[in-house]
């Protein structure tokens, strides 16, 4: 479930480019810094947001450097250097691979999930004292998610959906409090739902392949149809639950107190969400038409 909540690089400006890159950068170097060099092959850009969104909501100045890096080795990047929520980023990213590794090797019998779960379990000893409540509660809500993927009954897409949104919830939440934390939890919860039914969506042809469990094809797929009939059929009904979370995601974020990145948030927010659908339902241009 990583990957989903990019910037739309058509309606980006240049800066807010830049600035992304420099936060993706970051997160980068925060993980080395604080956990080790081998997470790293992790990095992805829905915890880049998460660094974007809690740093967005503090005072101060941010410090950028120059630096090279093994994969760019000959041009210097520009990296936005260490902070509490690039760090804070950087453990909830561990935090979420590892558990997504072990339901791998759990679900799949993955022997490579099996092999990076036991290599990476070691890096989670650098941990900080104050974020093993944070790692508690995401192994618990993950826990739940499985659990309740395991023994789905009758239940419906938005209580599948309910676990994730809950734990997305509570990552950009957690670290804030009153009127500022009920407005991230509930962009988060949203958030979280979004990404687990695009997710579901974006894997259906797959998972029907394979026989694995699908929460659209387990909620929806009463008549046991073909992917073909069945994507087609039910297009319309995800497109509008999907639309549903991202536009109450715009609303939490209009009423948050954004002291800068503001655009490129709402890049991200307002068309990145949108343009991520697109590609997932392959529309417009993701269906090989020519673009402008």
């Amino acid at each position: 479930m990583f990957g989903y909540v990019t910037p739309y690089k058509m309606e980006l400006k240049i800066k807010d480019y830049e600035k992304f890159k420099a936060y993706y950068c970051g997160l980068c170097k925060s993980i080395k810094h604080n956990i080790g060099d081998f997470p790293r092959i992790f990095l992805n850009y829905d915890m880049t947001f998460l660094a974007i969104l809690l740093d967005s909501l503090e005072e101060g100045r941010q410090n950028y450097i120059k630096k090279r890096c093994i994969i760019h080795p000959v041009k210097k990047k520009i990296i936005l250097k260490d902070n509490p929520s690039l760090k804070y980023a950087a453990f909830c990213s561990i935090s979420l691979v590892y558990f997504k590794l072990l339901d791998d090797t759990k679900d799949e019998k993955s022997i490579k999930s099996r092999i990076l779960s036991v290599y990476l379990r070691r890096y989670l000893n650098s941990m900080p004292e104050n974020f093993k409540k944070n790692f508690q509660v995401i192994k618990n809500k993950l826990r739940n998610l499985y659990k309740l993927e395991k023994d789905s009954g009758n239940k419906s897409i938005d209580f599948l959906a309910n676990p994730f949104g809950e734990l997305t919830g509570f990552i950009l939440s957690s670290s804030q409090d009153g009127d500022i934390k009920k407005k991230l939890y509930f962009l988060g919860y949203n958030l979280g739902k979004w990404i687990y039914i695009i997710d579901a969506f974006d894997d259906l042809n797959e998972d029907m392949r394979r026989e694995k469990f699908n929460a659209i094809d387990h909620c929806f797929n009463s008549k046991k149809l073909s992917f073909d009939e069945f994507s087609k059929q039910i297009e319309k009904r995800i497109d509008f639950i999907l639309g549903t979370c991202a536009a109450q995601c715009m609303n939490a974020f209009k009423a948050l107190p954004i002291k800068r990145n503001e655009e490129l948030l709402y890049n991200i927010l307002q068309y990145g969400l949108l343009d991520k659908m697109d590609k997932v339902f392959r529309r417009g241009v993701y269906k090989n038409e020519k673009s402008i």
